[in-house]
């Protein structure tokens, strides 16, 4: 990465990453690899977690792949202690994991999928502050960064039961935020617009131009470009800042 504080600014700090197996996780995962953390690289896709940390270990990086399905708090508890166990201490964690559910009007979803994504991308960010905030204050304070999205200040066609999660995000983030800042821990949200993605790879050339026409910016956001804003939030430069949503949308927001 370019800039003058890419190289070390994370050394000396473990990462604890959800989602990482791909997209926006593994960017960020990479991206505080590259800044010098040891990191972990945590997904219920084991698979996956296992080639992103395999990845990260080439190149010289700390990292390893941790188990972990939010939506159980066990799982979750155990990745953080594994972290813990095997770096010695927890400084930074990224709340990435989520899912973005079929489809449907309001009155049309299924309680199911309505169950099934506020589960991962509600509970499953609660679930991760709730083992993440203890090992952060065992080792003295630290950052996290919950990631919300555009539709965690807008509405959406179709997708309710996501916009209203990702909305809570943003108030579980505020409140945690005010909380812990006196203790040391800064916790702040991330909202991406629609980026590109392996959820939008099998998307049809029709959607994918709908979704870019809705940024101003003209095109879909990267991984990389929300990394680099979730590693400014985990970093010594953003000391003052607790308890933000910062979006990263070409615009999209601004309409």
């Amino acid at each position: 990465m370019n800039g003058p504080y890419a190289e070390r600014e994370f050394a000396g700090r473990t990462a604890l990453v959800t989602g990482a197996a791909s997209g926006i996780g593994r960017a960020v995962a990479r991206r505080l690899a590259q800044g010098g953390a040891a990191v972990a690289v945590a997904d219920r896709d084991e698979e996956g977690a296992a080639k992103a940390a395999a990845e990260l270990t080439a190149t010289g990086a700390h990292a390893i792949p941790v188990p972990a399905d939010v939506t159980d708090p066990d799982q979750v508890r155990t990745a953080v202690e594994t972290t813990v166990s095997v770096f010695g201490a927890l400084h930074l964690a990224v709340n990435n994991a989520g899912v973005a559910g079929p489809t449907a009007l309001t009155a049309d979803v299924e309680l199911a999928d309505w169950r099934r994504v506020v589960d991962v991308n509600l509970h499953g960010v609660f679930h991760c502050l709730r083992a993440e905030i203890p090992a952060l204050l065992a080792a003295g304070g630290g950052a996290i960064v919950n990631m919300s999205s555009v539709l965690g200040a807008n509405g959406f066609m179709g997708s309710a039961a996501y916009s209203a999660a990702k909305h809570a995000v943003v108030g579980l983030t505020k409140t945690a935020a005010i909380e812990y800042a006196a203790q040391g821990i800064r916790v702040n949200a991330v909202g991406p617009g629609f980026v590109d993605t392996p959820l939008l790879a099998d998307a049809d050339t029709g959607v994918r131009d709908l979704l870019t026409s809705l940024h101003p910016a003209g095109r879909l956001g990267t991984p990389e470009e929300v990394a680099e804003l979730t590693a400014f939030l985990l970093s010594d430069r953003a000391s003052f800042l607790h308890g933000g949503h910062y979006l990263a949308d070409g615009a999209y927001a601004a309409q």
